[in-house]
């Protein structure tokens, strides 16, 4: 099958970062499983960029979906819950087309990916792993502290979660744009729930930073309880967004699965 037979057709805001092609002159391993990244609460594709690359550069075919009210659909309505925004991330390209596929969610994308998993198998997509990065487990999302949604409240979170320059947070034209989408993510996250013993077939690998003060080591092992496969646990150095400090190690550890 040719590259643009074996292509998924997919909306104009997922973003595909081609895998490398090995040199001719080199012996090199088969191209990886095609990945797909969900992006955190209040992410944007732009903000993996830089980890589609180093993916990229494992011969890793990679594609980011992009959430509403951001970016390129800063004016498409977000879903009320996080199901509905895994059935949109799901009919936005014919998955199908890849073969197996590997998920990559970070924070609530964890969440948007595992919903897509077991979505996914009745629509002909075979899903082989879910990376869980810095991310508590399904079940322990309706007993945990519900997100803030307030201005005042969300701005004290994204200071406290680390990752935006905080300068950024002085802006207001830059703040018009960011609080819709963080609060959008965070109303769908406070009403998620999933029972213990809801499991899907794909592996599960979970990651984080060992100093992520927002999600505890418990929290991310019980990602265990999800799979009725294999389930790894890995930690990096780094807090909540350690993957920004730590990409290259990390395409290294998801690109050789």
């Amino acid at each position: 099958m040719s590259e643009d037979q074996s292509r998924p057709h997919h909306r104009p805001w997922i973003k595909r970062f081609p895998g490398a092609s090995p040199s001719p002159s080199l012996h090199s391993p088969e191209p990886g499983t095609p990945t797909i990244l969900f992006p955190h609460a209040g992410g944007a594709a732009a903000a993996y960029r830089k980890f589609a690359m180093a993916l990229s550069s494992c011969g890793v075919d990679t594609y980011i979906v992009q959430y509403p009210r951001r970016g390129d659909r800063l004016a498409d309505p977000a879903p009320d819950n996080l199901a509905d925004l895994a059935a949109e991330m799901l009919n936005a390209a014919d998955w199908s087309r890849l073969g197996p596929v590997r998920l990559f969610g970070h924070c609530m994308g964890a969440l948007v990916g595992f919903e897509f998993a077991r979505l996914a198998a009745d629509r002909g997509v075979e899903v082989g792993e879910l990376w869980a990065s810095a991310s508590q487990a399904p079940s322990t999302v309706a007993g945990s502290r519900p997100a803030p949604t307030t201005d005042a409240e969300l701005i004290a979170d994204i200071v406290d979660l680390g990752g935006t320059d905080t300068r950024l947070l002085d802006d207001d034209d830059f703040l018009e744009l960011l609080l819709p989408a963080v609060r959008a993510d965070y109303l769908a996250f406070n009403r998620y729930t999933c029972d213990r013993n809801v499991r899907i077939g794909a592996e599960i690998h979970a990651v984080g930073g060992r100093s992520d003060h927002r999600v505890s080591v418990d929290s991310l092992r019980q990602w265990e309880l999800h799979t009725e496969s294999a389930f790894t646990f890995t930690l990096f150095d780094g807090g909540h967004f350690y993957v920004d400090q730590q990409l290259a190690d990390v395409a290294g550890l998801v690109s050789c699965t």
